[in-house]
């Protein structure tokens, strides 16, 4: 019964998300509650659930919070529209160029192995290059997406020491064979860019730069052509200035010196203090920043409490072991290789901490009478759900990358689900060659 009002809470949820027919932070917070009660618990228990939950994203929060007012300040300030201009001349405006760019930037970018950083990094500078050449920003996002993926398999990630965590092997141990199968994913994924770059500019050629989606246009303005008011907010006069500070602000989120939040809040006063000293026109920006900033961080918290519920209840852990025990017994076997190739799918099903230390144990166990050996259920079950991370709605940092970008969750599942499935299947199939499993 819990697995069935869990399934039947994710459905919901995930389909409410896809409609995109309200605000996502409704969903969120409503589902999972009723949820809760249809399965029994009460309020004192829910509210134990609800404070686990929120307790473990309010960090992001409050780092979301004010990131995206930092990087609205810088913006003001007129710092990215030379790097804009540089990379625009640099790639003659070829948009498979700035494809294949992107593809790059967010593998390096994501060296650190955390999501939120990667997203931080690269979409601030990255998007108004894409409004620039009319470019979808939701093929940014997708390409930064599987770009994470492919560097996430580092050990200090977050999957892999989870898997170690289950399995009890060393971590760089794992890690080893996993570099091979990192070098595939890095070359299909230039090609990948580079085919998708093409498409791309076959779709601007034919549209003008107009993003049809779903009968709907959306057309991107010039960000070129400036306001009176934007032009009165830059400060080309200390743009070398801004930009320490914001080589500071990267340096500091890099070496962890501080709590990235508290970065973040440090960087935006002397971002004021430098540029704007005015206490009139410094409430003035914060006004301007804080709709997009605020509402962002009210979705975290509200996908915090909904990640508390889900986990607190049972209902993640109570799916993950039922799940294996839909298949006939001759496919047991072979269940951590079936249970891969709809890894990525599994995203919507199952947040991190479930599917590691959920559905992990109870495969492993499982299979093991098969003979079959503990690394290999790891490689099977990770490369075939981690180019997914950053399409699920459990991954708080995606939330972060849809704010930075403005986009939204329904569309961005709709745009990448498909190509991010077949990459994933893509690379499962390389590891098996390499005999990985």
């Amino acid at each position: 019964m819990l697995t069935l009002i869990g399934l039947l809470t994710i459905v919901c949820l995930v389909a409410l998300l896809l409609s995109g027919r309200m605000s996502p932070v409704l969903p969120l917070i409503m589902v999972p509650l009723l949820g809760a009660f249809c399965a029994g618990f009460g309020p004192a228990e829910i509210s134990t659930f609800f404070t686990d939950g929120v307790g473990r994203v309010i960090s992001i929060a409050t780092m979301f919070v004010f990131a995206i007012t930092f990087f609205g300040v810088m913006q003001d300030t007129g710092l990215f529209r030379p790097i804009i201009g540089f990379m625009v001349k640099l790639t003659r405006g070829n948009v498979i160029a700035v494809a294949v760019a992107t593809a790059i930037i967010g593998m390096l970018a994501h060296l650190d192995g955390a999501g939120a950083t990667t997203f931080l990094l690269t979409i601030p500078a990255l998007l108004p290059l894409y409004k620039q050449l009319r470019m979808s920003p939701y093929l940014m996002l997708m390409l930064l997406a599987i770009g994470a993926g492919i560097l996430n398999m580092v050990p200090w990630a977050g999957p892999l020491g989870r898997s170690a965590a289950v399995t009890g092997i060393e971590v760089t141990e794992l890690w080893r064979p996993l570099i091979a199968v990192q070098g595939v994913g890095v070359v299909l994924l230039v090609a990948m860019a580079a085919l998708l770059g093409w498409r791309e500019q076959r779709r601007i050629a034919r549209t003008g730069g107009t993003l049809i989606e779903d009968g709907e246009s959306d057309h991107i303005g010039d960000p070129g052509a400036l306001s009176e008011e934007e032009r009165a907010l830059e400060r080309p006069g200390r743009m070398w200035i801004n930009a320490a500070l914001f080589v500071g602000v990267l340096v500091s989120l890099f070496t962890g010196v501080l709590p990235a939040g508290y970065v973040f809040m440090i960087g935006l006063s002397l971002a004021m203090l430098i540029n704007y000293p005015n206490g009139k026109l410094q409430m003035k920006l914060l006004a301007a920043h804080s709709p997009a900033a605020l509402s962002m961080g009210m979705i975290i918290l509200a996908a915090g409490s909904m990640l508390g519920i889900l986990a607190g209840t049972g209902m993640l852990t109570s799916i993950a072991q039922d799940l294996v025990k839909v298949l006939p017994e001759p496919m047991v076997g072979q269940l951590h290789i079936i249970l891969g190739f709809f890894g990525l799918p599994m995203e919507f099903l199952l947040s991190t901490d479930a599917y590691y230390f959920g559905l992990l144990p109870v495969v492993l166990e499982v299979v093991e009478s098969h003979g079959v050996e503990a690394a290999s259920v790891v490689y099977a079950l990770m490369i075939g759900n981690i180019i997914g991370t950053f399409i699920s709605p459990f991954s708080p940092a995606l939330w972060l990358a849809l704010g930075l970008a403005r986009l939204e969750m329904g569309q961005h599942i709709r745009y990448s689900f498909w190509w991010m499935w077949l990459f994933s299947l893509l690379m499962l199939g390389a590891a098996a060659l390499l005999g990985l499993f």
